[in-house]
């Protein structure tokens, strides 16, 4: 603690000494007070219930003269018997009975009430009333209080001179406690720079027990100090010997400096790897200035200077001193919030940006806009309701402010690691993803939506919790309720069900990808992808049907008449959706028997093509171009599978009628040996077939051999094949003819074919004076050819 720091609270020392100073007078007074006093204030005062009841008698006149005759009743003389009693005539006359007490009218209230319960606008009017009775006494209380300070200093300037001794024993105290003190920290500041060296350099396991220990070195200060003040005030005076005011002193000087002690390890304004809370070393010392101001203001007040003074001088001088300094504590902290709303509201608009969900995102704009009003209005609300109610109001707004902050707190680390989480994505080790490529792809989409769903759910609890703290509704009384406990169990129940839903569909697809994947245990066939995809399409459906009946039947919907309208339903989509029946049962039949899987080449209605998809309604094909075609089994009459067991390359050769038939079948037979030692030959799985010469064309004979190959590599092998056969043909000059025209001209008598007559000049150019002379009638006509036979020629 600096010398800014003592100057704060100085002031509130000078009150202290004054207030000793009188405190011998007013300890005489207090002292004359008769027993009788002591006994009336044991006396037990009726509660708010017994007020309230005797309220409503006098306000009803029936009631009301009820009570009047019981209270005359009560405090009429007891009839006085013939002979006086030896205690009367020791007394020398009648004793009169004492009056009747509060309790006794109330009491007779109880029994005269026979009115029914107030109305709720009878209610509301009690209330406003209660509340204007409570303004009027802090009006008074308000104008009272100059009168209650003056009596401190006309009570303290009364008696400084007869406990002058006093004062000097408290002064030495505060002296030496606050000396000790800031010896010890002054000599723990190479400690704290050593320890925040190491704390900033060392691992998370290492800088947690670090912190842990300057915080504990810290508090060891403080109560070494304190000792030390125990001990100076004992020795100080009479040996063994101590005043109250030093002892007031040193507790609240152990209360508050514990309490900066808890400041420290959260804001830590010197050491940043000390600092539990994230924030920058200005923001850090700029809260710890102005809380550590508060909280020696304030406990210095109420845990010293008040005491004293109400026992020195006068109760009301003591809350006078506390209206003033919580005035002025509320000044300092309305300060503080004006001063950092904006900075709030950019930190909490940047929240709002950050977040992904709706919900969290608009409540962060409207704290960002709001939040200084609240903070404003919570000020105000706390020290008016300490003014009128510090007895009953204060403990509850207190609790329920700590509870708030307590949910807050606990609400926003969890949001902070779930958000965490979500931005960091699923990682998952490198053996699994290569056994489970897909897992972490469906880890990233369902683990963030859920964890959103958390956050949300976080969010109403903390909600709820701040509600509870107010006083706003009875969440846990209903909870604990029959009707609370069975909704909360339903709630419970339903979500379980929906993940450990979730959980299966996760495990049937990373089982079927794994299954799937060809690099681990055995490749599959196409008939196992068929039936794994479509295993994995039915249990969905199942599993999503299954859930959602389990989660309506704990949330407490009868599934019974759900069940009953799904078979109605279902059979009027079978009679209106004829064709969605005849695609399954066609589909059905068609994977019964096993026609075509996934990877098969097909021809089905009319397309050829790739099978991509496969379900129990529909099958995707994707043709040589690249179009994908969904066809649905109702429309598929016979389906044709090039890729069955086995495949066939059909060699049909084509060659010149000239060429000799052994040769082109040696020369093809060649070729078949020279494939088979290319990459195509693991895919032959039977010897070459040869069929021989099976067509006679217009210009070529054909002959025809097969290859056997595995399922799909027909093609593939076929390419090679006629690349290598047309090479060999080539070497070995045989034709492959292709379609030719032949022109005969014709024979005269002697076997010799007239002259063909080829003009020079086709077509003549038309010029435009032709055109226009052809267009004349009488103007000779050019001939295509010779004139027919009898046909004349025309004139020139």
């Amino acid at each position: 603690m600096n010398l800014r720091r003592l100057a704060a609270v100085v002031p509130l020392l000078l009150i202290a000494f004054a207030a000793i100073a009188s405190s011998s007078a007013n300890a005489q007074t207090q002292a004359e007070v008769p027993h009788s006093a002591s006994q009336t204030a044991d006396e037990p005062r009726p509660t708010a219930p017994d007020l309230d009841a005797l309220i409503r008698v006098l306000e009803d006149d029936k009631a009301r003269g009820e009570l009047i005759g019981r209270l005359k009743a009560a405090a009429a003389p007891p009839q006085q018997p013939t002979g006086p009693t030896a205690e009367t005539k020791a007394s020398g006359g009648d004793t009169p009975s004492a009056p009747p007490t509060e309790a006794a009218a109330v009491d007779a209230a109880k029994s005269a009430e026979g009115t029914p319960e107030p109305t709720f606008a009878r209610r509301v009017a009690e209330y406003t009333r209660s509340v204007a009775e409570q303004g009027a006494n802090l009006v008074g209380a308000s104008a009272r209080l100059v009168g209650d300070l003056s009596s401190i200093i006309t009570a303290g300037g009364a008696g400084i001179e007869a406990n002058w001794g006093r004062l000097i024993a408290v002064a030495a105290t505060i002296g030496v406690t606050f000396g000790a003190f800031l010896a010890l920290r002054a000599a723990g500041i190479p400690f704290y720079r050593w320890i925040g060296r190491k704390a900033a350099t060392g691992r998370l396991a290492v800088h947690i027990p670090l912190v842990l220990a300057s915080v504990a070195v810290d508090a060891l200060m403080v109560a070494v100090a304190w000792a030390g003040g125990y001990v100076f005030a004992i020795q100080f005076g009479v040996t063994g010997v101590m005043h109250i005011q030093e002892a007031l002193y040193l507790n609240a000087f152990l209360f508050i400096e514990l309490a900066k002690v808890a400041m420290r390890a959260a804001l830590s304004p010197n050491y940043r790897s000390l600092r539990a809370l994230p924030l920058s070393d200005e923001a850090a010392a700029y809260w710890y200035f102005w809380g550590s101001r508060l909280v020696s203001l304030l406990g210095y007040t109420f845990l010293f200077v008040a005491p004293i003074l109400t026992a020195a001088v006068s109760p009301g001088a003591a809350q006078a001193v506390r209206v003033v300094v919580a005035f002025t504590a509320l000044m300092m902290s309305l300060a503080i919030v004006l001063q950092n709303r904006e900075r709030v509201r950019l930190a909490l608009a940047g929240g709002a940006e950050a977040t992904s969900s709706d919900a969290l995102s608009a409540l962060y704009g409207f704290l960002a806009r709001f939040w200084h009003l609240a903070a404003i209005g919570w000020l105000l609300a706390l020290f008016v309701v300490w003014l009128v109610n510090p007895q009953e109001a204060l403990p509850f707004m207190a609790a329920a402010t700590l509870q708030t902050l307590a949910a807050v707190a606990i609400g926003a680390l969890v949001s902070a690691f779930i958000s965490r989480v979500i931005s960091g994505g699923m990682r998952l080790p490198e053996d699994v993803r290569n056994r489970l490529p897909l897992l972490e792809t469906r880890l990233n989409a369902f683990v963030p939506a859920i964890l959103k769903v958390a956050r949300v759910v976080v969010l109403l609890a903390v909600l709820l919790a701040i509600a509870q703290s107010w006083a706003l509704l009875d969440f846990a009384g209903w909870i604990s309720s029959q009707a609370g406990a069975r909704i909360a169990t339903s709630i419970f129940s339903a979500g379980l069900i929906l993940l450990i839903g979730l959980a299966a569909y996760l495990a049937m697809s990373s089982w079927v990808e794994y299954r799937l994947n060809p690099n681990y245990g055995a490749v599959p066939t196409a008939r196992e992808k068929t039936l794994l995809a479509l295993f994995r399409n039915a249990f969905t459906i199942v599993l999503v049907v299954l859930v959602a009946m389990l989660a309506l039947s704990e949330v407490g919907v009868n599934i019974a008449p759900l069940l009953a309208g799904a078979g109605v339903l279902g059979l009027a989509v079978g009679f209106g959706a004829q064709k969605l029946v005849q695609d399954i049962i066609t589909g059905a039949f068609i994977q019964f028997e096993n026609a075509m899987n996934t990877g098969d080449n097909v021809k089905i209605a009319g397309i050829t093509g790739t099978v991509e998809h496969l379900t129990i309604r529909s099958v995707g094909v994707r043709s040589i171009d690249g179009v994908y075609h969904l066809i649905p089994f109702s429309s598929v009459d016979s389906v044709s599978n090039a890729t069955k067991i086995f495949s066939y390359h059909m060699a049909q050769i084509g060659v010149a009628y000239r060429e000799s038939i052994p040769e082109v079948k040696e020369a093809m037979q060649e070729a078949f040996d020279r494939l088979k030692e290319t990459e195509h030959g693991p895919a032959i799985i039977g010897p070459f077939e040869m069929h021989g010469l099976t067509v006679f064309g217009d210009s070529a004979i054909t002959v025809r051999a097969r290859i056997k190959t595995q399922p799909g590599k027909q093609w593939a092998a076929g390419r090679a094949y006629n690349e290598i056969l047309k090479e060999i043909f080539d070497a070995r000059g045989i034709e492959m003819p292709f379609p030719h025209v032949t022109l005969y001209m014709g024979e005269d008598k002697n076997g010799e074919a007239p002259p063909l007559r080829l003009a020079g000049e086709i077509a003549q150019r038309r010029t435009p004076a032709r055109r226009v002379a052809e267009r004349r009638p009488d103007a000779p006509r050019a001939l295509d050819g010779p004139p027919e036979d009898g046909a004349d020629a025309p004139s020139a």
